[in-house]
C-alpha cells in the first residue's frame, strides 16, 4: 500500500473512493473502507490527519490517540490502497491562506454541535474541502455517528457545485459494540466504570425511538442519561434532513445526543421512522 505525505507526490486526480479520518482507526472506520471497496471507484484512499482547526480550545487535540503503524496495517487489511498522511504544514502552509467554505444552514442553525463546540464546523469544512481539492475523489464515505457532520458535508458539496462536480457522498450506518455503545476513537479514554456508564447513550436513544412524541422522547433520554450520571450537552429529536426542532413524529426524525464523561465527550444518534 502506498503512503503519501507530501503534496508534490499527489497525482492530478485520484478519481477513486475516499475515506477521511483522524487516525486511531477502529471497526467503524474499517466498515467505511469496506463500503468504499464495494464502489466501482479506485483506488481506495484513506487520509490520516488529526486536524487542529476542528478542535476548540481546551479540547483533546494533544491527547487524541495516534498510532500510524497500527492504523496502516489495519487499513490495508480492510481494503485501503493509498494512505494520505500529510503534515499540518502541508495542509496549512504558513504562507497560504486556506479558505473556509460558507457554512450551510445545517451547520449554523440547529443549535447542536455548533453551540457546544464553537468553530468546529468551520474546521471540518476547511479540512474536508482541502482534502477534496487535493485528492479529487469520485466518492467519499462518512459514518452516520457524526450525523450533523454528514449533513454539513453533503450541503457543502451541493453548494460548491462544479468545484467537486459529480462527487458522491456515501453514508454508512453507525457501528456499535455488542452492548450498543457506538464505536469512537475516544472510547479508549474511558475507564471501566465510565465505559459502563457510556451505554446510557444508546439506551436513551432506544427509549426515544419508542416514544410517542418529541417532548416525550427528549424527556426519556434525559432521564436515562441522568441515571447514568452523564453530563448532557444536548438530547433532542430533530427533523432528519434539517436538524431543526419538530413538534410531531409524522416525518422522519433523528434522536441526537452529546454527553460527557469526565474529559471524554461522546455523541450518538438514531433514526426514528415517521409515525403513521
Amino acid at each position: 500500500m502506498r503512503i503519501i505525505r507530501e503534496l508534490t507526490e499527489l497525482p492530478p486526480a485520484y478519481d477513486g473512493a475516499f475515506i477521511p479520518t483522524m487516525g486511531a482507526l477502529h471497526e467503524g472506520h474499517f466498515a467505511l473502507i469496506r463500503r468504499a471497496v464495494r464502489t466501482p471507484h479506485r483506488p481506495i484512499v484513506v487520509s490520516i490527519f488529526v486536524n487542529p482547526t476542528q478542535f476548540a480550545p481546551g479540547e483533546d487535540f494533544e491527547r487524541y490517540s495516534r498510532n500510524f503503524e497500527e492504523d496502516y496495517e489495519k487499513a490495508q487489511a480492510a481494503g485501503a490502497e493509498v494512505i494520505f498522511a500529510p503534515s499540518v504544514k502541508a495542509m496549512y502552509p504558513p504562507d497560504t491562506q486556506i479558505p473556509i467554505p460558507p457554512l450551510p444552514k445545517v451547520a449554523r442553525e440547529p443549535g447542536l454541535e455548533e453551540s457546544s463546540r464553537p468553530g468546529h464546523f468551520e474546521g471540518v469544512c476547511q479540512v474536508v474541502a482541502r482534502l477534496f481539492d487535493l485528492l479529487k475523489p469520485r466518492c467519499a464515505v462518512f459514518g452516520e455517528k457524526d450525523y450533523q457532520q454528514l449533513l454539513v458535508i453533503r450541503a457543502m458539496v451541493e453548494h460548491e457545485g462544479e468545484r467537486w462536480d459529480g462527487l458522491e457522498i456515501i453514508s454508512h450506518e453507525t457501528v456499535r459494540e455488542s452492548d450498543g455503545l457506538a464505536l469512537s476513537s475516544r472510547n479508549v479514554n474511558l475507564d471501566t466504570e465510565q465505559r459502563s456508564r457510556a451505554t446510557g447513550l444508546s439506551k436513551a436513544l432506544q427509549q426515544a425511538s419508542e416514544s410517542s412524541s418529541p417532548p416525550a422522547a427528549e424527556a426519556a433520554m434525559r432521564r436515562i442519561l441522568d441515571d447514568h450520571d452523564l453530563e448532557i450537552d444536548y438530547a433532542v429529536v430533530r427533523d432528519a434532513e434539517t436538524l431543526m426542532a419538530v413538534e410531531t413524529l409524522e416525518k422522519p426524525t433523528r434522536a441526537l445526543i452529546a454527553a460527557r464523561l469526565g474529559n471524554v465527550r461522546l455523541i450518538d444518534n438514531l433514526a426514528i421512522p415517521a409515525s403513521i
